[in-house]
């Protein structure tokens, strides 16, 4: 059976029917960022949703339009996350019971607060495709109605809702840019954004290790290469058939990331906005902070998708962009095995206005003589130019200086 692609009306329909419950986010111009990047920048906080991501609309438009055979029997879904919490927690406000299947591999944060809100959570497989293998089973079995994460059309008419409370509050807008898994997120704003202000450009955003949807518009480096993303919330490999026509027809560009620019964007919003996303949260700011002359001059719309992102998860992610950004540092220094020179490495760094965190000796495998002993040092620095400072005064002793 063919699906009919949602419209604006549905879109609105939808805005009418969750508005009880699901108040609209702010959307909020980022003064710095702004000029950061040379445009002029608006965030819309969907991490702030209650579930911490945009999946709320989608989830509890479908839950309204179940019919009351539907509610009886239950709802199945499938999901790395986001769209479980959404589903689950919904689902038990309007008294649906909820099963949804998740991969072994989801965040523990979110597999834990679906079962919280009450949802019966299946775990199998590795990935989102070996999940969504059961749902044949459990849709026939037990005559579950499938709330897919995006390939449905009352999903993404609940999504859309987040482009016209962005179009509503800021209507100068020229541009939006949107992160993108299956596509129902896009899927919902574009139809929403396009009949709303025809003109506006539309940006998709994907990771460079899921980048289906991009492959489709033909962008470069659209291979699916597939591997431990960050953001999980948009490691989809297969988008969705229903939401890929409406990309087709109504997103003007897919643009592709790498892992390490989603994690600094993170990090960026973290220290810049006090706002805390998840990989798929940053990834629209990462595109922006990647493809600046795209955005130059225009007046910028970027969803913060999600929020749920795993406290070890994110405590690596804040390290890795504060050593991208030469705030921490690693040297291996080479010097005699004697009393007094690890205290003249340390002075230097200090001087200079290093913190050490760590020091490990290896006199064995990374020494090249016996009487010599290889440091690993590493220290935080609030001006990353000392770095060169300190290795040349290193070097300058007689020590050998590696970076790592």
């Amino acid at each position: 059976m063919s699906l009919s692609l949602p419209t604006l009306a549905d879109i609105r329909a939808a805005e009418a029917r969750i508005r009880p419950t699901i108040p609209p986010t702010p959307f909020l111009h980022s003064r710095t960022l702004s000029e950061i990047f040379g445009c002029e920048l608006w965030l819309k906080f969907e991490n702030l949703n209650f579930t911490a991501s945009f999946k709320e609309r989608g989830a509890l438009n479908k839950l309204l339009l179940l019919t009351p055979e539907e509610r009886a029997k239950g709802v199945v879904a499938v999901s790395a996350g986001n769209h479980a919490l959404a589903l689950a927690f919904h689902a038990r406000r309007v008294g649906v019971k909820a099963t949804i299947v998740m991969p072994v591999t989801a965040p523990a944060v979110k597999v834990m607060g679906a079962r919280q809100f009450g949802a019966d959570v299946i775990l199998h497989g590795k990935t989102f495709a070996d999940a969504a293998e059961l749902l044949p089973a459990l849709t026939t079995e037990r005559g579950l109605t499938l709330c897919h994460p995006f390939d449905d059309p009352a999903i993404v008419a609940g999504q859309g809702t987040c482009g016209i409370e962005m179009l509503s509050e800021v209507p100068e807008l020229d541009t939006l840019v949107v992160p993108v898994g299956g596509g129902g997120l896009i899927g919902g704003i574009a139809t929403a954004a396009k009949a709303l202000k025809s003109e506006i450009r539309i940006f998709g955003v994907q990771t460079e290790l899921y980048s289906g949807m991009a492959g489709l518009l033909g962008a470069a480096h659209s291979a699916v290469a597939g591997g431990p993303s960050v953001a999980e919330g948009i490691a989809v490999k297969e988008p969705g058939r229903f939401t890929r026509e409406i990309v087709r027809a109504k997103v003007d560009a897919m643009l592709v990331v790498p892992e390490s620019a989603i994690e600094d964007a993170v990090a960026l919003l973290l220290e810049i906005e006090k706002t805390l996303t998840e990989g798929a949260g940053a990834a629209g700011v990462a595109a922006i902070a990647a493809k600046r002359e795209l955005f130059a001059g225009r007046k910028v719309g970027a969803v913060l998708c999600g929020g749920n992102i795993d406290l070890q998860l994110l405590v690596s992610v804040l390290h890795r962009s504060l050593a991208r950004r030469g705030r921490l540092v690693r040297l291996t220094v080479t010097t005699l095995d004697a009393a007094g020179e690890l205290a003249e490495i340390t002075s230097i760094i200090a001087k200079h206005g290093g913190n050490i965190v760590e020091v490990w000796h290896d006199r064995i495998f990374a020494s090249p003589f016996a009487k010599t002993t290889a440091i690993d040092i590493e220290f935080e620095l609030q001006n990353p130019e000392a770095r060169a400072l300190i290795e040349a005064e290193l070097t300058a002793k007689g020590m050998g200086v590696v970076q790592r």
